[in-house]
């Protein structure tokens, strides 16, 4: 069995979804793993991954819009808020997200759907630098 693993950062805006799924991509071909899985790991606690819809815009805009109501900020009774006000709804937004996908590996490529991306879900409003950990096995 044949694995390879790498490293690489994506540069937030603040909140919202960012696809990688291009550099998850060329990370799969370097690894030259025909037949295998990709395991995407980000490795924060205020950030997420999902496997999206990646064709209309509109659709990341109501899951962000989603999660602004079902964990809002300023919430009375979150006690952990040392980092202001987007702290605790961040890390609850992870938990209920994920921290990481596997994807399945078929000739060389993310065997992802025709409308599916992999996006890292940012959910502080400052800009943050988030790694990405992707290991390919096969």
């Amino acid at each position: 069995m044949a694995a390879h693993a790498d490293i690489f950062l994506i540069n937030t805006r603040g909140k919202g979804t960012y696809e990688i799924t291009d550099a998850v991509e060329l990370i799969v071909k370097a690894a030259g793993i025909k037949t295998g899985t990709a395991t995407v790991f980000v490795q924060h606690t205020s950030a997420s991954l999902v496997i999206y819809e990646n064709a209309d815009p509109s659709a990341r805009k109501d899951l962000h819009e989603y999660f602004e109501r079902l964990v809002p900020e300023n919430t009375p009774w979150f006690v952990h808020t040392s980092e202001g006000p987007d702290d605790m709804p961040s890390h609850l937004r992870m938990v209920l997200t994920r921290t990481s996908e596997v994807i399945p590996v078929i000739n060389g490529r993310l065997a992802l759907g025709t409308w599916q991306g992999i996006f890292l879900f940012e959910h502080r409003r400052a800009p943050h630098s988030r790694r990405v950990v992707v290991s390919v096995v096969g």
